[in-house]
């Protein structure tokens, strides 16, 4: 017998869906923050940084972001380090984003026009002046569109996380199906709800873009 969906199932997907919006601004941050740095470093005079950096981001880029997640969660603990769940995919989810982030920001600091570092070094600016006063301005301008457009793929790749026993909303949604036995209401629904948060970011993302003129 098919027991029914009801009122308290569609409630326990929105709170997993908390999760999945709550992962999401961990790994947003987290991977903006180290990802600021691997851009610095890409663009940086010293070759060493610069060489390293690109490693960095060839790996992470080059990994699937479910080997990142299993080994942050299975991995560290053959050391000893059992983290929760929602640690595991934080770590996993931030190193994915900053190596993504990073080359995105990149190619904004390198898309400032080069006579804006030629005049700022004429008016005897140090490296870090151009950055904060003459380039990094004009490349967050540029960055905007892809940047939001990036979190919605974060907000949908936090799916990977029921792998590892998180009860997010891909994972919820995997529990009221089995608990209902109707999967094709339950999926729908949570499809639904990934919508309702990735829609309107990939819609800011395109106004962003047409108001910034960022594609000129």
């Amino acid at each position: 017998m098919l027991a029914e969906f009801s009122i308290d199932n569609f409630i326990f997907l929105l709170e997993a869906a908390q999760w999945t919006l709550l992962l999401s601004a961990l790994a947003f941050v987290g991977g903006g923050i180290a990802g600021f740095i691997v851009a610095l470093m890409r663009t940086s005079h010293i070759q060493a940084l610069r060489l390293l950096s690109a490693v960095y981001i060839q790996i992470i880029q080059g990994t699937p972001v479910l080997i990142i997640l299993f080994l942050s969660f299975y991995g560290l603990a053959i050391f000893g380090y059992k983290l929760p769940p929602m640690v595991a995919a934080t770590i996993a989810m931030t190193i994915y984003s900053s190596a993504y982030l990073g080359e995105i920001w990149r190619g904004c600091i390198e898309a400032v026009p080069v006579p804006q570092w030629e005049a700022s070094t004429a008016l005897a600016m140090t490296r870090w002046q151009q950055l904060r006063y003459v380039i990094l301005p004009q490349a967050v301008r540029i960055s905007l569109p892809p940047t939001v457009g990036f979190l919605v793929q974060i907000v949908k790749n936090t799916s990977i996380a029921s792998i590892i026993g998180l009860v997010e909303l891909a994972q919820a949604g995997k529990l009221v199906s089995n608990a209902t036995f109707q999967p094709f209401l339950v999926f729908p629904i949570v499809a639904a709800i990934y919508f309702v948060f990735c829609y309107p970011l990939s819609r800011f993302s395109f106004a962003l873009e047409r108001k910034l003129h960022a594609h000129r």
